[in-house]
């Protein structure tokens, strides 16, 4: 059985930038938050009863941290 541990990964902070280890999740979390705040423009609820969608800063948060487990999901295959 093939191990899922990749060991090519990045030794110093020059390195992790420049890697899909830091740049994978950081765009996710960004697209996440552009995303969760177009759903907080043109779907939001204007009265304040709704949880996520009553505030900019709450669909932001909400979209990126989607975003973030979209592309670090833990149950993905090798």
């Amino acid at each position: 059985m093939e191990s899922c541990e990749n060991n090519n990964k990045p030794k110093t902070f020059k390195e992790l930038v420049r890697s899909t280890y830091f740049w994978k999740p950081v765009s996710a979390i960004i697209i996440g938050g552009i995303l969760g705040y177009l759903y907080y423009h043109f779907e939001g609820c204007s009265t304040g009863s709704c949880g996520i969608t009553s505030s900019p800063i709450t669909s932001i948060l909400f979209g990126s941290a989607l975003g973030y487990f979209l592309v670090n999901r833990p149950c993905k295959t090798c």
